[in-house]
């Protein structure tokens, strides 16, 4: 569910007309709904209620400060993967002690300054890196909580760029390997391993992967507490999919029906790392028309924002729902984007950026549109302004965050002097 919405011939967000964000803050645009993300976390909270879940939002998929407050009040823990990303929840008022460092290249300095903050838990991708934390903890005395990433060998059914549980994954360990690190790390100074950690993917839109990781991770806890491990958390990840095309999602209650009840035979706390399922649907991008153009069979649509916006179409070939803001003809959004709708034109929607990949959806029915118009792309609050970028010297756009009548800009527009900067030319 989501709090965008048509009424009288245009889109909103919450309360407010899109078209106004627009005017006000110019194209491109993300523009992101607090009550839908507060919505999807509290749907979470509600389905895993039973184990008294710790959600730690991953700050991967959308790291606005803004976004990073709304979840830090409504008392989420956090998911990072770099130092970066710690500093971030830090400055969006996080708390360390509710956040889990994942990541396969951990350096030296970012394990010494996860342990500096105290994070709640290291999720261990390898051997080396179980060694060099120890190495790191044992130098500055402390004691580094981790839980061991295992790769239960799961297919996600999922795009292989964002598969992660099978075995030849370069994410964590398969489980023989895990095992006999287990065993040999019970000596380790430096580190006491209290969890496990699985997440075998992202985009999930079906139970039955879940399922069996469960089990699976239901007989190495097992394992590892009969190797002198004390393990207190299971760390599940995430994964759970968003409604990119039509309805195609599971729900919160769905994935909790098969993960609590294996959870619940470890006597573990259960920790989730949720991304796309809180911000996914939680924002869009607006977009202005700049051209149309007919060459050969096919008819472009050219709007201002581009690949360097939104990478998903180009890296993963991901669909995204795209309709006018303010629709003439067929006003609402159809229930199927991919069927044949009357009063509407096939159409590729791409930007300017000089690239062939430049898309953002081809041979997609649209209703009239004309230079000036205003486009938006859904579910583009999961891993759209994270993956932005500045080819072609093209500033990033602004976000907003959108709180029922209110629109705050939670980062503004970036100006040529912004990227030219950092740069130097040599005399």
């Amino acid at each position: 569910m989501d709090y965008f919405h048509y009424q009288d011939g245009q889109l909103f967000c919450e309360q407010i007309p899109v078209c106004n964000l627009a005017e006000k803050f110019g194209t491109p645009l993300w523009v992101y709904s607090k009550r839908t993300m507060l919505h999807h976390y509290e749907q979470l909270v509600r389905a895993f209620a039973e184990l008294k879940p710790l959600i730690c939002y991953s700050v991967k998929a959308n790291s606005n400060l803004g976004v990073l407050r709304v979840m830090a009040e409504a008392g989420s823990g956090f998911d990072v993967v770099s130092g970066g990303e710690l500093y971030r929840v830090i400055k969006g008022g996080g708390d360390p002690a509710k956040t889990v460092f994942a990541g396969v290249g951990k350096t030296d300095e970012e394990i010494r300054f996860a342990l500096d903050c105290n994070v709640m838990l290291f999720d261990v991708e390898s051997e080396a890196e179980l060694e060099r934390i120890s190495v790191v903890a044992s130098e500055m005395k402390k004691s580094a909580p981790v839980a061991l990433r295992v790769n239960p060998d799961v297919d996600p059914k999922t795009h292989r760029y964002i598969s992660t549980g099978k075995k030849e994954s370069k994410f964590g360990l398969d489980l023989a390997r895990a095992s006999r690190i287990a065993r040999e790390a019970r000596n380790l100074p430096g580190v006491r391993m209290i969890g496990l950690h699985m997440h075998i993917g992202s985009q999930i839109t079906q139970t039955e992967s879940h399922s069996e990781a469960a089990q699976k991770g239901v007989q190495f806890v097992t394992e590892l507490r009969e190797n002198g491990h004390p393990i207190e958390w299971f760390n599940f990840g995430g994964g759970f999919g968003i409604h990119y095309r039509k309805q195609e999602a599971k729900s919160a209650e769905e994935f909790a029906r098969v993960i609590v009840p294996e959870v619940r035979k470890t006597g573990c706390r259960l920790a989730l790392e949720p991304g796309r399922f809180i911000v996914g649907n939680a924002g869009i991008l607006v977009s202005r028309v700049l051209y149309t153009k007919v060459s050969g069979e096919r008819r472009f649509l050219i709007q201002d924002a581009a690949m360097n916006d939104l990478l998903r179409p180009t890296l993963y070939e991901a669909f995204h729902r795209i309709w006018p803001v303010e629709p003439q003809g067929v006003l609402t959004p159809p229930e199927d984007f991919e069927a044949s709708i009357p009063g509407t034109e096939a159409w590729d929607v791409v930007g300017p950026v000089c690239e062939s990949g430049d898309f953002f959806a081809k041979d997609r029915n649209l209703p009239a549109m004309k230079r000036g118009d205003l486009l938006a792309t859904f579910s583009a609050g999961a891993y759209g302004m994270v993956m932005s970028s500045n080819y072609n010297t093209r500033p990033r756009a602004a976000e907003v965050l959108v709180d029922g009548d209110s629109a705050k800009l939670v980062r503004r527009r970036e100006t040529l002097e912004d990227l030219l900067a950092p740069e130097f030319i040599s005399s």
